[in-house]
């Protein structure tokens, strides 16, 4: 069984407490019903068309005045960095990453950008019990830190393993990712810095609705070209961000196992013990005061005898 297999299996249960406080908080009624924003923005990328040529890389750094790299956004010697198994990924120093991937049967690799997929009904969002994420009708998934606890809930939500946690900040902690742009240019009707830096013209911004009927006419006008599939159409309820590929998703690093209903439905059936939830932790926790108390007043009393 995959990582992502029980990864997900664990999600059913894990979220449950997540998705409980969410709902207690008077959020979920109306997450658990929305279908996405129908003018919001995506990103189509095309997978055939990218060289890896990191300008995405280094768009996004400055766009986001993230600190500088400890290897030049012109050395290409990342790519064959593997750590504990795995090809680079997103964290706290860069929201967007390229890795290239040698596809046995190809003359040339394939490259692939990895950001948050901005999904239409995000895991991060649902899970996350004090509101510290929005989904934009822009398209953007957006992040405040100011009510963030850190409790991390949404790096073990999220299907695409987005989410990083600033540890480097020890009074400071949040969660680093991909804004979309959204206060820069989304906002102002830009294209994020990204798409506007790709030389190849691998990434098309636009109107999600539209970006979905370009992929699948690309797809339709160049039989063999592409895998006959637009993912992040309906991969995790939808995303913002979709790909074209010429090669198998899984042969370029994509999770294929991804269910294509929104993460909120796989923890909807334990959103009926909200209720019991809200009657007993406070019952629970006034019971370990009331005994923290009584066992200190006994301390002390037993001082105070002592010293007579």
């Amino acid at each position: 069984m995959s990582n992502a297999i029980n990864r997900r299996t664990f999600l059913q249960g894990s979220l449950a407490g997540a998705a409980a406080a969410t709902v207690s908080l008077g959020k979920n009624t109306e997450a658990a019903t929305f279908e996405g924003y129908p003018d919001a923005m995506g990103v189509l990328v095309d997978l055939s068309r990218c060289v890896g040529c990191r300008s995405c890389e280094a768009a996004c750094n400055r766009e986001q005045k993230l600190p500088a790299p400890e290897k030049p956004f012109n050395d290409f010697s990342v790519f064959d960095e593997i750590h504990h198994g795995q090809k680079r990924r997103t964290d706290e120093t860069r929201y967007t990453i390229v890795n290239r991937y040698d596809i046995p049967g190809r003359e040339h690799p394939l490259f692939r950008k990895v950001q948050c997929n901005h999904c239409l009904e995000p895991a991060c969002l649902t899970s996350c019990f004090v509101n510290a994420y929005t989904k934009t009708p822009e398209g953007a998934v957006i992040y405040d830190s100011s009510v963030c606890v850190g409790c991390r809930t949404c790096m073990v939500a999220c299907p695409f393993y987005i989410p990083t946690f600033r540890y480097s900040s020890a009074f400071k902690p949040r969660i680093m990712k991909c804004v979309f742009c959204y206060d820069t240019r989304l906002t102002k009707g830009l294209p994020p810095a990204c798409v506007e830096a790709c030389p190849q013209e691998a990434l098309t911004f636009g109107r999600r609705t539209d970006l979905v009927a370009a992929g699948k006419q690309r797809i339709r006008e160049n039989p063999g070209t592409y895998v006959d599939h637009l993912y992040g159409e309906h991969e995790a309820g939808g995303t913002s961000w979709m790909y074209l590929s010429p090669a198998p998703f899984e042969q370029v690093g994509i999770d294929t196992t991804v269910p294509k209903e929104p993460i909120l439905n796989y923890v909807k059936d334990f959103l009926s013990i909200v209720p019991m939830v809200l009657t007993i932790w406070p019952a629970l926790f006034a019971g370990f005061h009331l005994l923290a108390t009584r066992k200190d007043k006994m301390a002390e009393q037993k001082k105070s005898e002592g010293e007579v």
